[in-house]
């Protein structure tokens, strides 16, 4: 299959901090990729590289199989970008904006766009200085989606909005996803859960991981078990065990490379016969969580 983003050996550095480090990154085409991490984890510039905002220190990244240094003028055409801080210039009306946005797209499409235009309730006559976050949002969205973009890049679509308008975005990205690559950074984790394929999660500048929303979903388990005496935890603990912790003869922790088979032997190799074990798939929130605190013990 095809990459839509591909990077290797990515790194951005500013002075002393090190804002990317060594990123490998591949998205494949017809993904809804979620790139998730706390703020300050990497993500805007990630993406403000693939964008060809800002130069990489080193390494290298291609989006639609193009060098990201060399995305300018018609390789936009391809690509619609929408920004948490994206700048549009307020003085002028929603209709004229999208008038002015159509010359600069060979693709654009009229039919589109008036869909568009309806789902969003787009207001054609007032100045964008007067509309919501919110509308702005579904504005910059509808520019983004109108001329069939093979990739679709989001840094943090979803902030600040409420329920309702998250709800009106999704649903038009969605409809889009038959025939485009999504890619979006977001701290919206529940919404990101219930429509990506993928996700990859960033801390200070590392790729953790990246993988099939699904795979993630299978190798996570909160695990409850009940000993036979109350004891302190052994020592060492499986690298895989997060946040374990024990009161009285209870046990819980989360098991992030779980195994059916491997799992049960190793509660067993460490804390030997136990009365009772269960085991329980966590939301993506949950998952985030055990991952930012092991890392805050590091």
């Amino acid at each position: 299959m095809t990459s839509a983003i591909r990077t290797h050996a990515l790194v951005k550095r500013y002075r002393r901090l090190t804002a990317l480090d060594g990123i490998a990154l591949e998205v494949q085409e017809g993904a809804v990729y979620a790139l998730v991490g706390q703020n300050g984890a990497g993500k805007t510039t990630a993406i403000k590289i693939l964008m060809n905002l800002i130069s990489a220190t080193s390494g290298t990244a291609e989006v639609l199989g193009t060098d990201s240094r060399k995305i300018r003028g018609k390789a936009y055409a391809q690509i619609g970008y929408v920004s948490e801080n994206q700048e549009i210039p307020e003085w002028m009306k929603v209709s004229a904006l999208l008038d002015y946005l159509r010359e600069f797209y060979p693709t654009w499409d009229r039919s589109l766009e008036q869909s568009l235009i309806k789902q969003f309730d787009l207001p054609l006559d007032r100045k964008i200085k007067a509309l919501s976050r919110g509308m702005k949002m579904k504005l910059a969205l509808a520019s983004a989606l109108a001329f069939h973009p093979r990739l679709i890049v989001l840094d943090e679509p979803f902030g600040g909005l409420d329920p309702l308008v998250r709800d009106q975005l999704i649903e038009g990205l969605l409809e889009r996803a038959t025939e485009s690559t999504i890619f979006l950074s977001s701290h919206d984790l529940a919404e990101i859960e219930s429509f990506s394929s993928h996700v990859g999660y960033l801390d200070s500048g590392k790729l953790l991981f990246s993988e099939e929303m699904s795979s993630l979903a299978t190798r996570f388990r909160e695990v409850e078990l009940t000993r036979e005496t109350e004891a302190p935890l052994p020592s060492p603990l499986p690298d895989a065990w997060l946040q374990t912790k024990t009161s009285g003869t209870l046990v819980r922790f989360v098991e992030s490379r779980f195994d059916d088979q491997k799992t049960p032997a190793d509660i067993q190799r460490v804390f030997g016969n136990v009365k009772d074990i269960q085991y329980r798939p966590l939301s993506l929130r949950a998952i985030f969580l055990a991952l930012a605190r092991k890392t805050e013990e590091v």
